[in-house]
């Protein structure tokens, strides 16, 4: 199905906006790409299928050659993870600065497709708030007691926990999505290439070269989203159930869950079927709305002098020492190889959630930039690097403030909770204040934000996977909503046959093959980086052929 020049070959709705910059149109595409796309397909379908024998066959030998593969890594690669994200940050900060900031992804006669509210809502939806709405109660909970740097930082314990989350969610953790964003946008928007990692890549390459690094790159890029996609949702299932639990009562069994997958599946795939402005844009409004309304209530029906004392007070922390949060490796771990990786604070905490930042920015990152056409690289780095920062760490500061002040008043009821189950420790927090028809309010939105906000994150996945796989051609609406099956059967499938256990492996797996992905994204920001030096040192705006 054909475009004219100014609309984006893989767009569902109708872009109206002017632009410079020539889309590659389907019908266009050579066979060449085609025969690429197919080996992608096939090459990639081939590896989940592997995995997921594998894993479900030999769960106990998969587990133990993941947790090998994990301690390596944190012994070996902490540094590396560590200066890369800080790295990316100021590639981000970079590319908003000076001249570059003008530059407009579109081209000059670009504009936004979306309102600000309708963006914003979308960026925090596709990005962190699936993870957030948990962590922000169980991360600080868990950090409290085995909290480094501490005494170095000048706060006691529970400051520096809300510190420790506040660095792992905001600023650190956005410039990972945002500098592949970044990157994935001036390629598909001001370059007139596919939104693929391959076409973000492949040019630095000899052209005999590019069709074997292309079919890599990608095939790496679709393992990571098809994972990080199912087991999420295979958790999500659990979380939601333990969400029902807690706020009707019982105990959640296998049937739940398997009901929670469906029904899930089937709101993600109305979702992707309605097309991005139907369903993902008014989907992710309602997810701010309800957030706004669950973190209001818990400020004014909760320890409200104590909240408002503890966020300015820890963010003024966590603002003086990010910058060497950015860089602290832990060297003196690195004195001696690691005999696990949860012998090193850093492996069990910052490196960990950098790679899942890593993983899953294959799906946010194309997601973040397929809907910022329109936006000046300057608009677009304080948008997805600072608007989502600063409601991170409002989120924690009040959710994680409120549960640290709940355990102490309830002798430690809430951290129990959280350590037999890190998503009981949100509906336990909320069960604690003291209104209880506002707690049970509170409950009510938050069972929803667990379902709705996992509902985005889909939805943003399917649209990414759904190019990756298909770049040469449309993907119709019924081909995502197959996706949408596809990766609701895997979910079931590792849940029902394989357990919590098996779930936990593949994500694991997925999340610690971050690894050579991060070269993929470097190979990015050096292209990128040559590209745009290159139009600037001439005097031009970024155009139609860079």
């Amino acid at each position: 199905m054909g475009t004219t020049p100014s609309h984006h070959a893989t767009d569902d709705h109708n872009d109206t906006s002017a632009g410079p910059v020539s889309r590659p149109s389907p019908l266009a595409a050579g066979s060449s790409r085609r025969r690429e796309d197919w080996t992608v397909k096939t090459v990639s379908l081939l590896l989940v299928s592997l995995v997921i024998i594998l894993t479900v066959a030999h769960g106990d030998t998969a587990a133990s050659v993941i947790s090998s593969f994990r301690t390596a890594v944190t012994s070996n690669f902490t540094w590396y993870f560590v200066v890369l994200a800080t790295l990316a940050l100021l590639f981000c900060v970079y590319m908003a600065t000076g001249r570059r900031g003008a530059i407009v992804l579109g081209g000059r006669g670009a504009r936004p497709e979306y309102g600000r509210f309708a963006w914003y809502s979308m960026l925090f939806a596709c990005g962190q708030g699936i993870g957030l709405i948990f962590w922000s109660v169980a991360e600080p909970l868990l950090l409290r007691s085995d909290n480094p740097l501490s005494d170095v930082v000048g706060t006691d314990d529970t400051d520096g926990a809300l510190i420790w989350t506040y660095f792992h969610w905001a600023v650190h953790g956005w410039a990972i999505y945002c500098v592949v964003a970044l990157c994935l946008a001036l390629s598909f928007h001001n370059r007139g290439s596919f939104m693929t990692f391959r076409d973000a890549v492949t040019d630095m390459f000899p052209e005999r070269v590019r069709g074997v690094v292309g079919v890599v790159v990608e095939t790496t890029v679709i393992l990571a989203t098809v994972f990080g996609l199912s087991t999420s949702f295979a958790f999500a299932a659990m979380q939601l159930s333990s969400g029902i639990g807690q706020t009707f009562g019982g105990v959640p069994g296998p049937a739940v869950r398997t009901v929670v997958i469906g029904v899930i599946g089937l709101l993600a795939a109305l979702s992707v079927y309605l097309g991005v402005e139907k369903g993902m844009r008014r989907v992710s409004e309602v997810n701010s709305v309800l957030s706004i309304v669950l973190m209001a209530g818990v400020l004014v029906a909760g320890p409200t002098v104590y909240l408002l004392s503890v966020l300015p007070q820890t963010t003024g922390q966590y603002l003086w020492s990010m910058w060497w949060m950015g860089t602290w490796t832990d060297a003196a771990s690195a004195a001696t190889a690691l005999e696990s990786w949860d012998s090193s604070w850093n492996g069990t905490w910052t490196v960990f959630i950098w790679c899942w930042s890593w993983a899953f920015s294959t799906f946010v990152g194309s997601f973040i930039a397929r809907i910022s056409r329109g936006r000046s690289l300057r608009e677009f780095v304080v948008g997805v690097l600072g608007i989502p920062s600063l409601v991170c760490v409002v989120w924690i500061g009040l959710l994680g403030g409120a549960a640290l002040y709940y355990d102490d008043a309830g002798q430690g009821a809430v951290s129990r909770a959280t350590q037999q189950d890190t998503s009981l420790g949100l509906f336990v927090m909320l069960g604690e204040i003291p209104y209880r028809p506002v707690a049970l309010a509170l409950l009510l939105i938050a069972t929803i934000l667990v379902g709705t906000y996992y509902l985005t994150s889909l939805d943003s996945g399917i649209h990414a996977l759904s190019g990756f796989v298909s770049s040469a051609a449309q993907p119709s609406r019924l081909f995502r909503v197959a996706l949408v099956a596809g990766i609701a059967g895997i979910a079931f499938l590792l849940l029902t046959i394989g357990g919590e256990t098996v779930v936990g492996t593949v994500q694991t797996g997925t999340i610690i093959g971050a690894l050579p992905y991060t070269v993929v994204t470097l190979l990015m920001m050096a292209n990128t980086f040559r590209h745009v030096s290159r139009e600037t040192r001439a005097g031009q705006e970024l155009g139609v052929e860079i």
